[in-house]
């Protein structure tokens, strides 16, 4: 009976005797498929992939393994625009031409792009302010968060970090309640009309799916109505142990393909193939925007200065001997020998501005939507991949170990025709770019005066940020003193934060301070309510104030007391959490003036 059956499913896959001869393993087990790992087990095999079964036992022997083998290429099959089939080829072709040593600039000469800066406070800058609020109930916000915190010397998602430690608010609920403002001030700008609520989507993968459901479950999706959050998870593809691109063998198991993360362009198909493009322009939406996980302001600006040679890609217009033209992000490994070999013998160099001349890319990116859903119907959700194997030796004929292709979500614009609009906004670095990414020990390690992309100046950023923007809307605040905390040597600004319903927009922040207000450099400040209305406030230690939306609380005279107190942690002291050894700080609270509004009405804190 099971030869009757193996020959049966020899006849589907077009499998002569010579081919059954050469791989004996395969033909005795092949009763044990379905017709569908069949055709799975044919496409392997037309693609050079006949290794995956060399190692494979007797019928009886460690079938439900094989079984799951196929299981496992069924889903890298189904999640891959074009399928197994179309990543192999794809592998191939990018590893020949790697091998080659092939520029996939070649031909593009560089420039620097035209776009639009603006300068934070200035009525330009309040003028877009206003229309991107009033524009955000018809857009959809994407965060992108598909990574874990090891880099950082954190075990958890990154989301769950907290965005400061003066409130404990973790990144993940701060961008909640940016977007659930953004939601309610569009909505009253709009004079009456309907109340939207903005889609909130997050792409997690198996690292951070189940921690991502966790986080939101047990604090009640921070606010946010759960039908409006959705999250999509990525797979990881195969990949690949030499230039033929043959899918490697999982070290652990000879029945698994070794996997790996294909990068965070996989956004792009995830939504795609999601559905959910479609039904946000049935709903009438117009706008897609993506945003990273770990850049404490990413709501409010979608590029910045950076510094030349900065761990940053550069924005740049690429012009080609044939005429075409693109705007694209080119990463900073690529750019400054791009540059050399194409006329400025200095590379990446900074400019008169003190920064390149290239605006740094930080992944914000709004998308158009009804251009979108055309262009992902063309390429089915697929972005320009690229591969970087690490090769054993010159001859480039072998690996140190696996490769796979990889993509990046700031890459969609290389498939897009010559006649596509891209442009692309610059502001200040200051309020529109702090990531979190680098340990405390890789941190210490960057030279002086560059960024240290740390969880210490990642907050201290943030300080100095609504500190400077505090100035802008009038108020006086004290200058920083530098300590060093983890080995970095940071700026302390007063620490001030405020919740986005406070203050959304510049605007916002201008209209609920007034008089002579100043706040000493050793200050903290915390302002967790939207009514809050601060007049003739003089502050020299630590003020705290929290109220429900529908109280009024009026907040002046002179605050004076001990304060909060920066004590330094070691970021070795395991007895400490790891979110604050890998800041290098934690604050001792010996003494506050604290004001807590729970009833509705007017209430006044002057002291």
């Amino acid at each position: 009976m099971e030869a009757a059956v193996a020959t049966e499913s020899l006849s589907k896959l077009n499998i002569n005797g010579d081919f059954a001869s050469s791989l004996p393993n395969l033909h005795k087990n092949l009763h044990l498929l379905s017709p569908q790992q069949v055709e799975l087990a044919k496409m392997l095999l037309e693609k050079g992939q006949s290794h995956l079964f060399e190692h494979w036992p007797e019928p009886g022997v460690d079938d439900g393994e094989k079984k799951a083998f196929f299981d496992q290429v069924a889903r890298l099959n189904s999640s891959y625009p074009g399928g197994l089939a179309s990543y192999i080829k794809i592998a191939r072709e990018l590893l020949a031409d790697s091998k080659a040593g092939k520029n996939p600039f070649d031909g593009f000469t560089p420039s620097v792009p035209t776009g639009e800066n603006l300068s934070h406070g200035d009525e330009n800058f309040i003028k877009f302010e206003e229309a991107g609020v009033k524009e955000a109930q018809n857009a959809a916000f994407v965060l992108v968060a598909g990574g874990l915190g090891e880099r950082l010397g954190y075990n958890g998602i990154k989301v769950a970090l907290p965005f400061e430690t003066i409130t404990g608010t973790c990144f993940l609920q701060n961008y909640i309640e940016s977007v659930l403002a953004l939601q309610e001030a569009s909505y009253r700008m709009t004079q009456g009309g309907q109340k939207k609520e903005i889609p909130f989507v997050i792409m997690t993968s198996d690292d951070t799916h189940a921690r991502t459901v966790e986080l939101l479950e047990s604090h009640s999706y921070f606010g946010m109505k759960p039908t409006q959050v959705k999250l999509l998870k990525q797979e990881k593809v195969a990949c690949l142990e030499d230039n033929d691109a043959r899918l490697a063998l999982d070290p652990q198991n000879k029945f698994r393909v070794q996997t790996k993360p294909h990068g965070h362009g996989d956004v792009h198909s995830l939504l795609y193939s999601s559905g959910l493009l479609y039904e946000w322009r049935d709903a009438g939406l117009r706008w897609v925007l993506f945003f990273p996980r770990y850049k404490w302001t990413s709501i409010q600006g979608n590029s910045s200065f950076n510094w030349s040679k900065e761990a940053i890609g550069g924005i740049t217009k690429l012009t080609h001997t044939d005429g075409r033209s693109m705007v694209i992000n080119v990463e900073y490994n690529q750019l400054d020998p791009l540059l050399r070999a194409t006329g400025f013998p200095d590379g990446d160099v900074n400019c008169e501005t003190g920064y390149s001349p290239f605006p740094g890319n930080i992944n914000q990116l709004i998308l158009e939507l009804d251009a979108y859903i055309e262009e992902l119907k063309k390429t089915g959700g697929g972005i320009k991949e690229f591969v970087n194997p690490k090769y054993k030796d010159a001859s480039k004929t072998s690996f140190k170990s696996s490769t796979r292709l990889e993509c990046m979500m700031q890459d969609y614009p290389k498939t897009l025709p010559p006649s596509a609009r891209v442009g692309f906004t610059v502001m200040d670095s200051w309020l529109a770019y702090a990531p979190v990414k680098n340990n405390p020990e890789d941190a210490a390690k960057v030279p002086k005066g560059n960024p240290y992309h740390s969880a210490t100046s990642g907050e201290m950023a943030i300080y100095r940020a609504n500190s400077l923007i505090l100035r802008k809307a009038g108020v006086q605040v004290d200058n920083p003193v530098n300590e060093v905390f983890n080995g970095q040597e940071v700026e302390v600004w007063p620490r001030i934060v405020w919740k986005p319903t406070w203050g959304l927009t510049f605007a916002d922040i201008r209209s609920k301070v007034s008089g002579n207000c100043s706040i000493t450099q050793r200050s903290t400040l915390a302002i967790k309510g939207q009514n809050i209305f601060v007049k003739d406030l003089f502050l020299d230690g630590a003020l705290v104030i929290d109220s429900i939306d529908e109280a009024e609380v009026k907040v002046g005279g002179s605050v004076q007391n001990k304060g909060w107190i920066l004590e330094k942690v070691d970021y070795k002291d395991t007895s400490v959490p790891e979110e604050i050894r890998i800041r290098g700080f934690r604050f001792k609270k010996i003494e506050q003036l604290e004001k807590h509004c729970s009833e509705p009405g007017k209430f006044e804190l002057k002291a």
